[in-house]
């Protein structure tokens, strides 16, 4: 199982949500690039990033951001956040970015997403965010009428390879991971899944590994010391 550390964006510093709340956000680090390339140093080989400000708001505000942290990491970077037409898909993809994350866009606009799934192939996932069995979008600013379940049915008949699946109610608030969730969703689907939100343990590694699922995104518990990535990508190896 892969582990992803993470850098969520905002005004381009390194930052946390508490339960998606955009008013509550705690900043890490002035310099992302910095960050990811500690990560790299700690035995990293893959980065999860988010532009919070793209995703709720649209736009790619803090690409350069991503850009130099890709570069001066040497990371395989895979991005999310704003990315809603094909121009942002192969702007990202053109500067090096190994995958691009579909969220709102794949919720709201499923041509879009089939026919980027078939021009790109494992180099577009979709992020299914969700709150009280539905998909969220916008940023986790709105549900969407579609249930976790339809959803990743839909994703997997157009052949969507990898959906990065966060609980929102768990992300940021340290109270370990939806192991139910995960569990469930390995067994019902072929797709390649990636557990996020709530990762806050190396239990929470260990237990999802277990799972056999393809990767972990972990966040707040790297910048709090409760996990220590270097051990928990040798216990997801």
């Amino acid at each position: 199982m892969l582990i992803f550390p993470a850098i969520d964006l905002y005004q381009g510093c390194a930052v946390r949500l508490f339960k998606g709340d955009y008013d509550q956000v705690t900043v890490y680090s002035r310099d992302p690039a910095a960050v990811a390339l500690g990560f790299r140093q700690q035995g990293a080989s893959w980065l999860h990033m988010v532009d919070l400000e793209g995703a709720r708001d649209g736009g790619t505000p803090n690409f350069d951001w991503v850009c130099r942290a890709a570069k001066e990491s040497g990371l395989q970077v895979q991005i999310g956040g704003g990315v809603r037409d094909e121009r942002v898909v192969e702007r990202y993809l053109s500067a090096g970015v190994s995958r691009v994350i579909l969220g709102t866009a794949a919720v709201e606009n499923r041509p879009f997403l089939t026919d980027m799934v078939n021009r790109y192939g494992d180099r577009i996932a979709v992020g299914v965010d969700v709150r009280e069995g539905l998909v969220a979008v916008r940023g986790w600013k709105e549900l969407s009428r579609e249930t976790l379940q339809g959803f990743c049915g839909q994703l997997q008949e157009i052949g969507v390879q990898t959906v990065i699946c966060t609980d929102i109610s768990r992300d940021g608030a340290m109270q370990g991971t939806n192991r139910d969730l995960y569990r469930a969703l390995s067994r019902q689907y072929g797709m390649r899944f990636i557990a996020s939100g709530g990762v806050s343990t190396i239990e929470d590694v260990k237990a999802l590994k277990d799972m056999d699922l393809y990767g972990a995104i972990v966040g707040k518990a790297l910048y709090t010391g409760a996990i220590d990535l270097k051990q928990a990508i040798e216990e997801a190896t």
